[in-house]
């Protein structure tokens, strides 16, 4: 791998990560079509800098984090639990569908069509946007769906708070949230999985690659809220079913 393909893949990490649209399953298409060969470091590498984007959440909503606020973090230990413990029970059986760039086109096919129709017809409660514990825990489960690689985790969590009715954005950040916890897991799982393959060769990618995820998150987290105030979630709902049937028809 090199640094230009070290920069490609955090930007894809970077801009996708917090969108409905899947960063892991842009970060396969990505490594396909740049000809990368998949092996335990690149599906290691493609977890761990997701730290970067862990750390954008963090500082961008510092206050909120250092805050003593136990519901906050009731809510978010409630709503990461079911992910965690069924990304572990199902661990083997995601590597594997890490490699298939068809289950991603499939994913952001039905993801879609799902987004634009919920994004059509869910409307939200106007003024609801404090989260509660149940509903954060409704919302974990729907987080489950997401380990099929091209669903979103993003997007399975703001779908979830969106048929629960709460406010776009408050959706979208509560997506946020969640994030750091799964993806903290995520990462760390990884980097002791492959601890042993880490040498002065390749941990300089690692580190490049967190710190320009760390960038790319930043600014896409704020365009994103942004959008989304104004625009809603279905236009990520339209650019998913396209990538997804452009995949199917060229990408094989």
């Amino acid at each position: 791998m090199s640094y230009l393909h070290v920069v490609i893949l955090a930007l894809v990490e970077g801009l996708t990560e917090f969108l409905p649209i899947s960063s892991t399953g842009h970060l396969i298409l990505t490594s396909h079509f740049l000809g990368l060969t998949s092996d335990d470091f690149l599906k290691a590498f493609q977890i761990i800098i997701q730290f970067g984007a862990i750390m954008a959440v963090v500082v961008m909503y510092w206050k909120r984090f250092l805050k003593v606020d136990i519901n906050f973090y009731k809510k978010i230990a409630f709503g990461s639990f079911p992910v965690l413990l069924a990304g572990f029970l199902l661990k083997d059986v995601i590597d594997q569908w890490l490699d298939s760039t068809v289950i991603v086109a499939w994913s952001l096919v039905i993801g879609g069509i799902v987004f634009v129709l919920a994004d059509m017809y869910i409307k939200p409660t106007q003024g609801k946007h404090d989260i509660s514990v149940l509903d954060s825990v409704k919302i974990g489960l729907i987080q489950c769906i997401a380990l099929i690689p091209g669903i979103s985790r993003s997007g399975a969590t703001i779908l979830g708070a969106q048929t629960l009715r709460y406010e776009k954005t408050s959706a979208a950040e509560f997506s946020f949230f969640l994030a750091v916890p799964t993806l903290t897991a995520a990462t760390l799982y990884k980097a002791w999985k492959i601890r042993h393959i880490i040498d002065s060769t390749n941990a300089p990618h690692l580190i490049v690659g967190i710190i320009l995820s760390f960038i790319f998150a930043w600014l896409a987290i704020k365009g994103f809220i942004a959008f989304v105030s104004r625009h809603g979630f279905k236009w990520f709902g339209f650019y998913r079913i396209v990538l997804g049937l452009l995949v199917l028809i060229y990408g094989r």
